[in-house]
């Protein structure tokens, strides 16, 4: 048996155990795909604080590797099968076995909507973006599309226009799905251009986005639009389908804590963009896998005193 057992290995899974490795319990970390997440995707990472000339993402995922590691993180890279979260011992079902831990914690993380257009994954971190706050200034006096029409994507449009030469907002139906407030703001900004009716059917360029072309369903007819950057803000999904129906989620499926990072299950906490939070970004995950290890080994503490 494990003491505490993390499903995910972006920046919150690895700030929680680290925090529970130098807690002084056995911490696994469980790891699908790769170890850091979307942040390792990231090419670099300007508003991570105390990297005064910013640093490149997988360099920051390298390095919270490297020093979870150091304090006696595990880390097991393979699929889970299914989770079991509402008994006492919790069980994790990999290929090969059951793994039991007395306490777990879900930093799954969430995934992007992607651009359903050929060339989208290629292109991407090559001028298309899934991340304004992220890599906005890097189009600094340049031409940069969004595509949706929720808050995410006003709220992009709204920060991109203070670096780029001219904003481009592309959706689909005749208005914004967004707040009011956040629309009123984009159409009063005078480099936000809003393209509404319209879809985008294809990305341009060679090995870096060069335009877009553009499709207006009012008049029907196509041009092309040139941008060095497109935004995509069509949505995001929670990766919380291994605790669907054990933990309580949200309306959009991302799952629910208190300050202390507690779902509804007992012995189970959640950190990052898996769970229902107001900003997603890596300061933001770290903090959580923090809180999370921290309650986590408060909750082994108390339960080990309760059994004495």
């Amino acid at each position: 048996m494990i003491d505490i057992a993390i499903i995910g290995g972006g920046p919150a899974g690895l700030s929680a155990g680290l925090y529970a490795a130098r807690g002084g319990t056995r911490a696994v970390l469980f790891e699908e795909l790769y170890i850091g997440g979307q942040a390792a995707k990231t090419l670099e990472i300007e508003n991570y604080p105390g990297f005064e000339e910013g640093v490149r993402g997988h360099a920051l995922m390298e390095s919270m590797q490297r020093q979870s590691l150091r304090f006696g993180l595990e880390i097991t890279c393979g699929e889970i099968e299914t989770l079991s979260l509402t008994d006492e011992h919790k069980t994790i079902r990999l290929r090969d076995g059951d793994v039991i831990a007395r306490a777990v914690i879900l930093a799954m993380g969430a995934s992007p909507k992607k651009l359903p257009l050929p060339r989208a994954d290629e292109l991407t971190g090559r001028g298309v973006s899934y991340c304004a706050t992220c890599d906005g200034a890097f189009y600094r006096n340049r031409d940069v599309a969004v595509v949706g029409g929720g808050d995410t994507a006003l709220s992009d449009a709204l920060y991109l226009a203070r670096f780029a030469k001219n904003v481009y907002m592309i959706h689909r139906r005749n208005t914004f799905r967004g707040t009011v407030a956040l629309q009123n703001a984009v159409r009063k900004t005078p480099n936000i251009n809003i393209l509404l009716n319209s879809t985008i059917e294809a990305l341009q360029g060679g090995d870096n986005l060069q335009g877009l072309r553009i499709h207006n369903k009012d008049n029907g007819k196509t041009s092309a639009l040139a941008v060095d950057g497109l935004f995509t803000a069509i949505g995001i999904t929670p990766n919380a389908a291994l605790a669907a129906g054990q933990v309580r989620c949200n309306e959009g499926g991302y799952i629910i804590t208190d300050a202390r990072m507690q779902t509804s299950a007992k012995g189970v906490y959640a950190a990052g963009d898996v769970r229902d939070t107001p900003l997603r970004q890596v300061v933001t995950a770290v903090s959580d896998g923090a809180i999370a290890a921290t309650s986590a080994l408060k909750y082994l503490n108390s339960a080990a005193t309760h059994v004495s």
